[in-house]
């Protein structure tokens, strides 16, 4: 995939080290609208002076950016915060780190991947029931329904299932749905891409739809219970180990 030049100027200007940085959001999911922004998302790694010090410095760098007209969402964590992310049950951060869409690489981030699979845990089926659940909500309290809330559905449920069977994170629904062949997502991928990022869906039919978002739901939740994933992340000591080294290669800058 081709990146437009303004990402890789947003990068350069940004304060600190990046250990890495991807595109999330429709860009990453396979399915971007022509008016879809950029979510830029990384790790970044604050000096030890600022972290040793007694003044709060922010972990997180947030900003939404216009570049020749191109709408950027950005956000980056300290890789403290990023880490201690990881050690949760959460899948978001876990498709930032595994995004094939990289646009800032070191070797730092190699590591990181390979210290993040042990980091995948059968508990983290609960974040995507919990964003597929929300997403059903909106995407039913909006009308006229639109595309974009359906297909975060569809994305995070086959994201989810694919995980707790197969241990491997994967965000791209055109990926996804060559396993899951499921006949509707080809259309509504159509739907989005040659529409707006929140364009409307022509003749939905909201019964169908809830039945499938049930029934991939009972799906995700039969693989976690069947999942050989672990019970708990068992990365900690080697995301210890690369923060300690990240902020010694920084120097007392």
């Amino acid at each position: 995939m081709k990146f437009p030049t303004e990402l890789q100027t947003i990068i350069q200007e940004q304060p600190y080290p990046l250990l890495f940085a991807s595109l999330s959001g429709a860009h990453l999911y396979g399915f971007p609208s022509p008016d879809s922004d950029y979510d830029l998302r990384g790790v970044h790694i604050l000096p030890p002076r600022a972290v040793m010090g007694l003044y709060a410095v922010p972990e997180t760098v947030e900003a939404d950016l216009n570049q020749n007209g191109l709408e950027i969402d950005l956000v980056t964590h300290d890789a403290k915060k990023f880490f201690g992310l990881m050690l949760k049950r959460n899948g978001y951060v876990l498709e930032q780190v595994f995004s094939p869409l990289v646009l800032s690489h070191t070797a730092y981030h190699d590591r990181l991947k390979r210290i993040a699979k042990d980091c995948i845990t059968a508990h983290h089926a609960h974040h995507y029931m919990g964003f597929a659940n929300t997403q059903w909500k909106l995407f039913i309290k909006q009308t006229p329904h639109k595309v974009k809330p359906l297909l975060y559905i569809y994305r995070v449920l086959l994201t989810g299932i694919h995980l707790m069977r197969s241990g491997a994170v994967e965000a791209n629904l055109n990926h996804l749905n060559s396993i899951f062949n499921l006949p509707y997502i080809a259309d509504l991928i159509t739907q989005k891409i040659e529409g707006a990022e929140h364009g409307t869906l022509s003749n939905v039919d909201i019964a169908f739809h809830e039945s499938e978002f049930q029934r991939l739901l009972s799906m995700l939740e039969d693989a976690r219970d069947n999942s050989a994933l672990p019970k708990k992340p068992s990365g900690k000591a080697g995301l210890n180990e690369l923060l300690i080294e990240l902020r010694v290669a920084q120097g007392l800058q």
